[in-house]
């Protein structure tokens, strides 16, 4: 580490012990990006631009380290110099970049591509603020801003800079770049753009700000506030950004490796991440347009170029803008819009669903991309098929070549070289390090499934993890949980539709049982973290029950041995590296047919957790790999559940007048104990949604999931099958692994 010394001492003329903290920090940091840089980088003659509204990259400092080979060194230099890595790691900002999901795969695809090797690169936006941070007031959620941008950090600046017009006015970008490093190999880039005259100071009273002040607001926050007419205005304007400068960029670097533009897509693949880049499409013809290319030839160089992704079915993350809004923002695309339009309706008169823009003068950003793109890809097995046979039947028939699923993957060297590294020092120890770079090779582990020593290890490690978790959650939280309960944990987005009240539900039900007198032998903590929309009213109604559950059961001297539910406060990528590897039960409660996939069910898996939930996403293809008997399966299948909502005919009262065990669970979020910790109007509100409406059908599960999930903590009891179902799980998630699933995209769609 003489190298490293010596930036110390160039910096600041001291030794690492003599050095504070923060200046060991900063210098490593330095060291590091210096470390990459001298790696190089992936490049090629063909390129994938990977476009994405968000990319969750989490801290970068230690998996940086992992990838360059040199974190171990580092971590006994760090000591023998009285500094813990750990501690530095601290000081780490994380990026405020993404959301959930979407976001978080795609940054475990940029670090899939880096480590195979493949020439591409990530292109999004440097949001100052990120989604928001969640802070919990008076058992509410509150959204504050989240600044991440420090003096030195990860963004490097570049010269490389856009004008971006807009009716009335051009914006010019600018753009930084962020290495993302390969394991064992050169880096990629993730390319942010900004603006010049971004303006943290105009934001007031939490993350509210002047929607209009176009100018200073554009690359201030992730999703901002789609509620009013001024919200999604300034998402179409946002999202033009995005794509107007990636564009331009993407067409300067081809033509810098050679091209002549009509050979553009011999040079350019475009991945489409969702719809929110969508109108990369419209942007490309236009510019090929002023680079003397006429219509009909640079809509089919673009249609070579692009590809889509497909992430949900639900209708709200398909997006659809009024023309309107776009003859007000980017007037220059409607003519391209309604021309590619017109192409599609002479070509398919009788297809009227299929139309970019509909009767109602709204434009359909995933028809444009399917009809105007060579491929569209689901995210699990499952997904695929509801598109092709549900949701995109009319574009499958119209054109069923251009279908392929691509279940997603997770990054192995962050969710466990990095954030289990005691999990993945006793891997190295059974299976040796292959694993590290071929993640099939998990499936050794099996050998050890009758070895009394392996199992027993494989506890301990467990039951370490809990013991750190349990002491972050009491830093986090301020609350105690027992590390030798169950931990049950759902970590995720806030949505209906993941059900976090289902699990709600079932915590109403134990605590009733347990005041009743029946009390269970083990107790269970009940985890959860999970940031609701700011927007999303029912959603931050649910975080409001979860945190007066919190208070309730933490608080009752009856209950609190045996039960416990807690919320961490701002849930991120730092959270979930401590509560991945102590996760016992993995919740993933999701009514069928409506999550895509999941990323999150395959780290949880990765680190031993074992699954609960139900036929949907990629749990389809964990059951597959793990069997019956290593994973709790319950509720309806996903075309029950589209049968159900095409026939209209399901009524919760129905339920409610039937089941009284039901009823009395829901009818206590308005009972005496919780209203007398919290707010009534929320508690009401959500109470009315479950009991009139339940679009999300949570009451038809719920006794399902009750006896599953009873079951399932009837097994944890028997600790030597316990262990081995998590070591199935860990040896069967290989195939989770976004190398994987980023090989299959290069195979069969980038071709790079």
């Amino acid at each position: 580490m003489k190298d490293f010394q010596q930036v110390l001492f160039d910096r600041y003329a001291k030794t690492c012990r003599q050095c504070t903290g923060e200046e060991v920090y900063r210098a490593l940091l330095a060291y590091t990006k210096e470390r990459l840089a001298g790696r190089g980088y992936q490049d090629g003659k063909r390129k994938l631009y990977y476009l994405s509204a968000e990319f969750l990259t989490g801290k970068l400092l230690s998996n940086n380290l992992i990838n360059l080979g040199i974190y171990d060194q580092v971590s006994a230099f760090l000591a023998e110099n009285g500094k813990s890595l750990a501690e530095l790691e601290a000081l780490e900002p994380e990026p405020s970049l993404g959301n959930g999901g979407l976001g978080r795969l795609a940054a475990c695809f940029l670090d899939s591509i880096a480590t195979l090797g493949l020439p591409g690169e990530g292109i999004g936006l440097n949001y100052h603020l990120g989604l928001f941070h969640q802070a919990f007031q008076n058992r509410l959620q509150r959204e504050t801003p989240d600044p991440w941008l420090t003096e030195e950090g990860w963004l490097t600046a570049s010269d490389v800079s856009y004008e971006v017009p807009y009716r009335g006015f051009t914006l010019r970008s600018v753009l930084y770049d962020m290495d993302i490093s390969g394991y064992e190999n050169k880096s990629i880039r993730l390319h942010l753009f900004d603006t010049q005259i971004a303006d943290e100071s105009i934001v007031g009273d939490g993350i509210s700000f002047d929607k209009n002040d176009l100018l200073h607001n554009l690359t201030l926050f992730l999703y901002p506030d789609d509620s009013d007419d001024a919200g999604r205005r300034l998402r179409v304007y946002q999202q033009y950004f995005l794509v107007s400068s990636a564009a331009q960029y993407i067409l300067d670097q081809a033509v810098q490796r050679g091209s002549k533009l009509h050979d553009l897509a011999d040079y350019a693949v475009i991945q489409i991440n969702d719809t929110h880049p969508s109108m990369v499409i419209p942007e490309l013809i236009r510019l090929l347009g002023l680079r003397g290319i006429g219509f009909e030839e640079a809509s089919a160089i673009v249609s070579r170029m692009c590809a889509y992704t497909n992430h949900t079915i639900l209708a709200e993350a398909l997006e659809k803008w009024p023309l309107s809004y776009l003859e007000e923002a980017v007037p220059q695309l409607v003519p391209i819009i309604r021309r590619l339009d017109a192409g599609i309706r002479s070509r398919y008169p009788e297809e009227e669903s299929t139309w970019i823009i509909d009767g109602d003068g709204l434009v359909h950003m995933a028809h444009m991309d399917i009809h105007c793109g060579f491929s569209v890809n689901g995210v699990a097995a499952l997904h695929t098929e509801i598109l092709k046979t549900s949701e995109l039947r009319d574009f499958y028939r119209l054109y069923p070549e251009k279908f392929s699923n691509k279940t997603n993957g997770i990054t192995f060297r962050r969710w466990l070289l990095h954030c289990n590294r005691p999990l993945s020092s006793w891997i190295t120890s059974r299976i040796g390090q292959g694993f590290k770079r071929d993640a099939g090779e998990l499936e050794k582990l099996l050998a050890f499934r009758n070895d009394p020593a392996a199992l027993e290890e494989l506890l301990e490690i467990k039951a370490a993890a809990k013991r750190d978790c349990a002491a972050f959650v009491l830093d986090n939280t301020g609350v105690e949980i027992d590390p030798d309960s169950v931990f049950d944990i759902q970590i995720k987005r806030l949505h209906e539709y993941k059900r976090q009240q289902l699990n709600a539900l079932y915590i109403i039900r134990r605590y009733l049982e347990i005041k009743a007198g029946k009390r269970p032998e083990r107790p269970v903590t009940f985890l959860f973290g999970a940031k609701a929309a700011p927007a999303y009213v029912i959603a931050k109604d649910i975080v409001h029950l979860l945190l007066c559950l919190q208070e309730l059961t933490c608080g009752d001297p009856d209950v609190s041995p045996y039960l416990r539910v807690v919320m961490v406060e701002n849930y991120n990528v730092t959270a979930a590296e401590k509560l991945i590897p102590a996760c016992d039960i993995s919740e993933q409660i999701s009514l069928a047919s409506k999550e895509a996939s999941g990323t999150g069910n395959m780290k949880l898996m990765l680190n031993g957790a074992v699954t609960l939930g139900t036929m949907d996403g990629a749990n389809v293809e964990i059951r597959e790999l793990v069997g019956e008997e290593n994973i709790y399966i319950f509720g309806q299948s996903s075309q029950a559940v589209i049968d159900r909502y095409a026939a209209e005919d399901y009524d919760p009262q129905e339920i409610l007048e039937e089941d009284g065990e039901v009823r009395s669970c829901v009818d206590f979020i308005v009972g005496p104990e919780l209203l007398a910790l919290g707010c009534k109007e929320n508690l009401t509100r959500l109470h009315r949604e479950l009991t009139g409406r339940d679009y999300f059908m949570t009451l038809p599960d719920f006794q399902d999931y009750v006896k599953t999930k009873d079951r399932a903590l009837a097994g944890y009891e028997d600790r030597t099958a316990w262990a081995k179902k998590m070591l199935t799980n860990i040896a069967k998630a290989g195939y989770f692994s976004s190398d994987r699933t980023i090989r299959q995209y290069n195979e069969d769609i980038w071709h790079l």
